[in-house]
């Protein structure tokens, strides 16, 4: 399991992270890094595939990932937690 670097400057968990996937990165982003921002109580992660043009929102919710919303190619959507604005996804390909 990846450790915080001593010195970190991380006070505040932020609500929601958004993890942009790469066929390189893909794994560590599901696998090493979603367990350790669960045990930190981050709300909400979206991961954003621009190969399959997909996104899916995860909320933490008793200490476990849930799946919330997957949406995909040029869908318009409100995307917790910022689900006072319409997300064009279309807009995340370009």
């Amino acid at each position: 399991m990846p450790r915080i670097p001593e010195g970190h400057r991380f006070e505040v968990v932020p609500d929601c992270i958004r993890e942009i996937l790469s066929p390189s990165t893909a794994s560590k982003d599901r696998e090493i890094k979603r367990p350790l921002q669960a045990r930190h109580g981050l709300a909400h992660v979206w991961l954003v595939d621009p190969a399959k043009r997909t996104l899916k929102v995860h909320a933490l919710g008793n200490g476990a990932w849930r799946l919330v919303l997957q949406a995909s190619g040029n869908e318009q959507t409100q995307a917790p937690p910022f689900v006072e604005f319409t997300l064009e996804l279309e807009s995340l390909w370009l």
